[in-house]
C-alpha cells in the first residue's frame, strides 16, 4: 500500500472506532464517576492497554487466522505485507469468507438500530420505522436468506460465515442490552471498584466487536487495524475523561455511526461477491456520513441556543 492509502485508512479506522464507541464512552464515564480516583486511574491506564493490545489486537488477528488457518499464527499478522504469491493467493481466496460474515453482522446492527432502538431523527425517513420493531426479525431473516442463497452458489463456506455473522450479532446484542440493564442496577447499588473495573472491561470487549469487524471494510491488514483501532480507543478514553458531556450534546452522532456501519457492511458484502471497490471508498464514506450528521448536530445545537436566548429575553 502507498503511504497516502495507509494514512487515509488509519484516519478512517480511528474515526470509525471513535464514533462506533460513543455508547461505550458514555457508559464508562457514568461508572467512572462512582469510583475512587485510584481505581479510576488504574482503569484508564491498564484498561487502555487491555483494550488496545488484547481486545483490538488479538481479535482481528484471530479472525484472520480462523478464516485462513493455512497462513499460521505469524502469517496471519504479516500476510498483507508479504510478497509471497502463495500467501497473496491464500488471502484472496479466504477474504470473501471473512468479509461476508462481517458484513452480515454490521448490517444486522444497523437494522436493529433502525427498527428497535430509540433515536433522534437525523433523517425524516427514520420516523417511519418507529414502533415497527416487530418487523426487525422478519427483515433480517429475509436478508440472511438472500445472502446465504447467493453465497451457496459461490462458496458454501461464505454461507456458513454469514450465519456465524448473524449469530455473533444476536450474542453481542444480547450482551449489550444486558449491560445497559446492569449499569442501571450498578448505579443504584454498592459494588466494589474491582467489580466495576471488570464490568467496564467486559463492556469494552463487547462494544469493540463492531469496530473490529467494521475495520475489515477498510483493510485486511491486521497491523493497520490494530494501530487504527488502538488510536481510536485512546481517543475514546480521552473523551470519557474530559469531554463526554460535550459529545452527548451532539444529537445525531449515533445516527452517523449507524449509517457508517450500514455502508461498511454493504461494502464488505459487495466485496465478498467480487465487486471491485477502491481502498479509499470506505474511509471517504465514513468521513462523509459522519461529517454530515456532525453538521446536522451543530445546526440543531445552534437552534436550541437561539430558543434559549429568546426565552431569556422574554423573561427579562
Amino acid at each position: 500500500m502507498e503511504i497516502f492509502s495507509i494514512a487515509i485508512v488509519l484516519i478512517g479506522l480511528c474515526l470509525f472506532e471513535v464514533i462506533s464507541s460513543i455508547d461505550n464512552a458514555v457508559i464508562n464515564a457514568d461508572v467512572l464517576h462512582t469510583m475512587r480516583p485510584r481505581a479510576r486511574k488504574w482503569f484508564l491506564f491498564w484498561g487502555l492497554l487491555f483494550a488496545v493490545f488484547i481486545v483490538r489486537g488479538i481479535l482481528p488477528w484471530l479472525i484472520v487466522f480462523l478464516t485462513n488457518p493455512a497462513l499460521g499464527i505469524l502469517g496471519s499478522l504479516t500476510a498483507t505485507f508479504s510478497s509471497d504469491p502463495a500467501i497473496a493467493a491464500s488471502m484472496e481466496e479466504s477474504a470473501p469468507i471473512l468479509l461476508v460474515g462481517g458484513g452480515t453482522f454490521l448490517i444486522f446492527i444497523f437494522l436493529y438500530w433502525l427498527f428497535s432502538e430509540p433515536k433522534n431523527y437525523g433523517l425524516k425517513a427514520e420516523k417511519f420505522f418507529d414502533n415497527k420493531g416487530i418487523w426487525f426479525y422478519s427483515v433480517v431473516s429475509i436478508v440472511l436468506c438472500l445472502i446465504v442463497w447467493y453465497s451457496l452458489q459461490k462458496n458454501p463456506l461464505m454461507a456458513f460465515s454469514a450465519v456465524i455473522g448473524s449469530t455473533a450479532f444476536f450474542i453481542t446484542n444480547g450482551l449489550k442490552e444486558n449491560a445497559k440493564r446492569a449499569e442501571e442496577n450498578l448505579m443504584k447499588g454498592n459494588m466494589s471498584d474491582v467489580s466495576k473495573i471488570i464490568y467496564l472491561e467486559v463492556i469494552d470487549a463487547t462494544f469493540s466487536v463492531d469496530g473490529v469487524l467494521g475495520a475489515f471494510a477498510f483493510t485486511l491488514s491486521v497491523p493497520l487495524i490494530i494501530l487504527g483501532n488502538g488510536l481510536g480507543a485512546f481517543v475514546v478514553r480521552e473523551l470519557t475523561v474530559r469531554n463526554v458531556d460535550k459529545v452527548k450534546k451532539y444529537p445525531y452522532l449515533k445516527n452517523g455511526a449507524m449509517y457508517s456501519i450500514f455502508f461498511l457492511g454493504l461494502i464488505m458484502i459487495l466485496d465478498s461477491f467480487g465487486v471491485e471497490i477502491p481502498v479509499y471508498v470506505s474511509p471517504l464514506i465514513t468521513f462523509g456520513v459522519i461529517g454530515f450528521f456532525f453538521w446536522k448536530s451543530k445546526i440543531d445545537i445552534k437552534k436550541m441556543e437561539q430558543i434559549l436566548e429568546k426565552d431569556k429575553h422574554v423573561e427579562n
